[in-house]
């Protein structure tokens, strides 16, 4: 009885490790991933693309959406697997966004509806990608409404709609 539980505690606790975490991040983070990744937009949980969706981002990086992302073999290795590890499995992230983009997902769609399209151009936001902008812990995974700020450059007219 005693050996099941170990072995039973055991399986827990390595599911629960590689558990669909949904946006959040999970604990361990390669440092490459949070380097390389981070220095051109926020570093994705790996939980808001299937697993699919980051194979193709990972092959394709030599034209990462409009940009040669390139990393040596060893550390797109090491990435691609802990994403693969880490990729959304939940409803939310179900089906592939349009080319891969989790701006382009129906859910981010849906979320981010009422902003006002020239919110993305403004020089504090820049893009949709850059979900630090609003988010203020974008960087740990947390996408909270509750914890959104408003980004500098907004008009009147956009603060009130901000507000609403």
């Amino acid at each position: 009885m005693k050996h099941t539980l170990a072995l039973a505690a055991a399986l827990l606790a390595t599911f629960s490790a590689h558990a669909d975490s949904g946006r959040a991040m999970p604990a361990q983070v390669p440092k490459a991933y949070s380097q390389e990744c981070a220095a051109c937009h926020v570093a994705y949980p790996p939980g808001m693309l299937p697993a699919a969706s980051w194979r193709r981002v990972m092959t394709g990086l030599d034209k990462h959406y409009g940009t040669d992302a390139s990393l040596d073999p060893a550390t797109v290795t090491q990435l691609s697997t802990w994403l693969q590890t880490h990729a959304g499995t939940y409803k939310r992230v179900s089906t592939e966004p349009p080319e891969d983009r989790i701006t382009r997902s129906p859910w981010f769609e849906r979320k981010h509806r009422q902003v006002d399209p020239a919110v993305w151009k403004l020089p504090s936001v820049k893009s949709p990608a850059q979900c630090a902008a609003c988010h203020t812990g974008a960087e740990q995974g947390d996408f909270d409404d509750d914890r959104l700020r408003l980004p500098a450059g907004l008009s009147a007219q956009q603060q009130r709609a901000w507000r609403d």
